[in-house]
C-alpha cells in the first residue's frame, strides 16, 4: 500500500483511508471489526471517524461509530499500528439555530466544547491520543452539501473566533491528546482564515 505524508504533520498515512460514517447504522459491530481487520491486513493504516457518526445524525445513534471502533481497539490492542482521525461535530443545521442539544448540550467550537468533545472521543475510542482531530463542518453559515445561496455572512452571526479554536487545538497537541488538527467540510474562506 502506498503511503503519503498527511499535510505538514509528518504523519504517514496509506493513500486509502477507511471511512466509518455508517457503522452502527448500516452494519453491525462485528462487520465493522471484520472490515478494520481486513483493512489493516491489506496495508490500510488510516481510519477516519467522527463523534456524530453514524449518519444520518440523530440522538439515538450519536457516537455509536466511535464506540464500535473503541471496542475493536480494546479487543485487538493494536493502537500504534494505525492512524486514527476523529472530528468534533459542528452545528448540523437540523434545528433552527443549527445546534443539536444532544451533542454536548449545544455543539460549537468554543474552547470548553473542543476539550469536552476530545475527551469524550478519547474515552469512547479507548485510546489516549488521536493522530488527527478535525473540525466537522463550519460553525457559521456556509454553502455546503446542497445548502446554497449564502453569499455573505450575516453581521449578527456569532461564531467562535478562529484564534480561540486554534489555541484550544494547539493546547490539545501540547497535552499529547492529539498529534495534528485539521478541517473537514470547510469552505476555502474558512480554511484561509
Amino acid at each position: 500500500m502506498q503511503q503519503k505524508t498527511l499535510g505538514a504533520s509528518g504523519i504517514r498515512v496509506s493513500k486509502i483511508c477507511l471511512g466509518t460514517m455508517t457503522w452502527g447504522e448500516q452494519n453491525t459491530a462485528d462487520e465493522a471489526h471484520a472490515q478494520l481487520d481486513y483493512a489493516l491486513a491489506h496495508g490500510v493504516n488510516f481510519i477516519d471517524t467522527a463523534e456524530m457518526y453514524p449518519v444520518p445524525p440523530c440522538k439515538e445513534t450519536y457516537t455509536r461509530t466511535e464506540q464500535i471502533i473503541g471496542a475493536w481497539i480494546a479487543a485487538r490492542g493494536k493502537r500504534d499500528d494505525f492512524v486514527l482521525a476523529s472530528k468534533i461535530a459542528g452545528p448540523t443545521g437540523n434545528n433552527a439555530n443549527g445546534l443539536e442539544p444532544y451533542i454536548r448540550n449545544g455543539n460549537d467550537f468554543s474552547r470548553a466544547q473542543i476539550f469536552a468533545a476530545c475527551e469524550a472521543s478519547l474515552k469512547r475510542l479507548n485510546t489516549d491520543y488521536l493522530d488527527l482531530y478535525q473540525l466537522h463542518w463550519p460553525e457559521r453559515q456556509a454553502n455546503y452539501f446542497g445548502k446554497l445561496g449564502i453569499d455573505k455572512l450575516p453581521e449578527s452571526e456569532a461564531f467562535t473566533p478562529f484564534e480561540e479554536i486554534i489555541d484550544a487545538l494547539s493546547e490539545l497537541v501540547k497535552q499529547g491528546k492529539i498529534r495534528a488538527y485539521g478541517l473537514s467540510n470547510e469552505t476555502a474562506w474558512g480554511a484561509m482564515r
